[in-house]
């Protein structure tokens, strides 16, 4: 059942009218080719086709990075100086360390693994020979890195990216790969007889039949929808064309009169805000009276390719604040956005502030950046080539597919997310252990053309919420006109949205604003409830109109507190609430279209 919301509310006032002189500027524009280029489509549809064998990596952008890198290294016998130097003394160390190790000494390795390598944990790597080639491979990156780092004249993303690919090319070399260089197969293969491996072709087998197919893996029964994860009691209130709208149940005799509306981000499923009951975000927020509403977005399929960013404004958030104001009348609305959520949550804040509607209370935004010109390792994919040719894919199909978007992801932290688990899976016949976290890691969504393209090419390729340049309905948009308090939220590990880019909110607002900085990354900083050990959290303060202080000066003046950062924000949102009161009434305009988690959820 499909419905429009009633009446707008009072509190929601009419935009002021657009003059005609005003100008008109696109929050992102799809690039469309003159019409007297008559074969274009033959051009799209090449590039399209290239793409899907590519898995949406231009060879353009691959083939730029290199030549940038290597025409410049060629003019700099200095650095190519350097590059021998560094080469010998790596040598020289690993000459060192082999000789003591073969000596029947325990040296201290010379080369250590990354943080994120979870490659050369087993106790075997720290025997000879599998000790030499772990140190040769580490030695070898090593140089490499080195290699590809800055070169004056050398384009910075250039300069990554060729250091990314050269990660990526070692490690399908690394020792750690091969049954006869990895030492925990060769025990695990001893202990089993072999059954590892066979457990581990059939894994395989099943993976390339499912990739080959494009199935996607359904989410296992003891993690099932609406029952495990995604099961705190509630009702859709609320359903259009893009998404359906969560009422969650109370479970508190009195609740703040402020309801909380949260905005996941669409490029994966809301149920990581609604995990186990143990973790669940939502269910907590809940438990501490509060009146909450979540949005659960459609899984867009090709006939869907035409929404766009606005439709994701006006059918999301604004339809979503129109129904909430009905159901509680008279109350401003708390509102969370999470992760590109929190973007569109911005932007929709900052058009409400320009036009006078004065329906929010307070604005928070987790792990979510409003300027992109340092985003992360993300950036390693985006340029005009790269977003031309994802264009060009998305053109053919209407959506940016799961796979291409995942493969992304996991490219970025290839060591523990690509190649241990293939050693782990086809190597030890280690199936995958489903956690809460990995099931709704592998549920994932599409992305809609148009949307995707305004979103990479406007957003975070242009760079125009910070810069002045995103409009809605017509006009420019300003961060500095939102008024309301705000609370950030970054993550220390976060390499979506580092915690730094984060913090450029202080840099664009004015408003009295809350800065956090929680232990963990992008989906587990955010997941860190009450008793969760080892967590700790830093807090800090701008009063509306003070000056700006670097994310480095804040860090340094900001101790970590033990504990969970939840408590501090429900703290907050209470402050910045007018009381308790009975829980809202069911309103007769919004009965209830079906129980949570809603229909949406089940997409595929």
């Amino acid at each position: 059942m499909t419905r429009k919301p009633s009446r707008q509310p009072a509190r929601s006032r009419p935009a002021p009218k657009v003059p005609e002189s005003a100008p008109k500027l696109p929050a992102g524009v799809i690039p469309t080719l003159p019409a007297s280029h008559r074969h274009a489509a033959l051009d799209r549809g090449t590039l399209a086709s290239l793409a899907r064998f590519t898995g949406g990596l231009s060879p353009h952008a691959i083939i730029d990075a290199w030549s940038d890198w290597a025409m410049h290294l060629s003019r700099a016998p200095g650095r190519q100086l350097e590059l021998v130097e560094r080469a010998q003394a790596n040598g020289l160390k690993l000459a060192q360390y082999a000789t003591a190790k073969m000596a029947g000494q325990n040296p201290e390795k010379p080369f250590q693994p990354g943080h994120y390598d979870t490659r050369w944990t087993h106790e075997g790597w720290n025997k000879a020979p599998f000790a030499l080639w772990q140190q040769g491979f580490l030695a070898t990156q090593d140089w490499w890195h080195a290699a590809t780092s800055e070169l004056r004249g050398l384009r910075r993303q250039n300069a990554d990216r060729a250091g990314f690919m050269m990660r990526q090319i070692l490690d399908t070399v690394s020792p750690s790969n091969f049954p006869l260089g990895n030492p925990e197969i060769l025990e695990k293969t001893r202990a089993t007889g072999g059954r590892n491996l066979i457990d581990g072709a059939l894994l395989h087998a099943d993976d390339a039949r499912r990739i080959l197919a494009q199935e996607h893996r359904p989410v296992p029964d003891a993690f099932a929808l609406g029952k495990v994860l995604a099961s705190t009691p509630g009702k859709v209130v609320w359903r259009n064309d893009l998404m359906e709208l969560i009422q969650y149940s109370p479970t508190t005799a009195e609740v703040q009169a402020e309801p909380v509306l949260i905005v996941p981000a669409w490029i994966m499923k809301y149920y990581i805000l609604d995990l186990s009951p143990e973790n669940s975000f939502i269910r907590w927020l809940v438990s501490q009276g509060f009146t909450v509403f979540c949005i659960s977005w459609l899984n867009p399929g090709a006939e869907h390719a035409e929404l766009s960013l606005e439709n994701y404004r006006k059918q999301g958030i604004m339809q979503a604040l129109d129904a909430i104001n009905a159901i509680v009348p008279g109350q401003k609305v708390h509102a969370n956005g999470y992760c590109l959520g929190g973007t569109m949550l911005a932007i929709a804040a900052a058009a409400m502030a320009r036009d006078g509607d004065d329906r929010l209370a307070s604005v928070t935004l987790m792990a979510a950046q409003v300027d992109f010109a340092e985003a992360g390792e993300l950036l390693l994919f985006l340029d005009e080539s790269q977003v031309a040719f994802l264009e060009d894919l998305m053109w053919s199909q209407g959506y940016l597919d799961r796979p291409q978007m995942a493969g992304a992801f996991a490219a970025i932290r290839s060591e523990d997310l690509i190649w241990s688990r293939a050693v782990r899976r086809y190597f030890l016949g280690e199936p995958d252990l489903p956690t809460d976290v990995t099931v709704w890691v592998n549920d994932t969504t599409r992305m809609p053309a148009r949307m995707h393209s305004e979103y990479l090419r406007g957003v975070f390729l242009e760079n125009r919420i910070s810069a002045g340049r995103f409009s809605v309905e017509g006009r420019v948009i300003a961060l500095k006109d939102i008024s309301v308090p705000i609370f950030v939220v970054g993550t220390e590990s976060d390499h979506i949205a580092p915690w730094r880019s984060v913090y450029k909110t202080a840099l664009f607002t004015d408003c009295d604003m809350h800065f956090l900085l929680t232990k963990g990354g992008h989906n587990s900083g955010i997941l860190s409830e009450p008793g969760h050990k080892g967590r700790h959290y830093r807090l800090g303060h701008r009063r509306a109109g003070a000056h700006y202080r670097d994310p480095d000066t804040w860090l340094a003046a900001h101790d970590p507190q033990p504990g969970s950062w939840w408590t501090e924000w429900a703290g907050w949102l209470s402050k910045n609430s007018s009381g308790a009161v009975p829980p809202p009434d069911a309103h007769p305009d919004y009965p209830a279209l079906g129980t949570a988690p809603g229909t949406y959820i089940h997409q595929v």
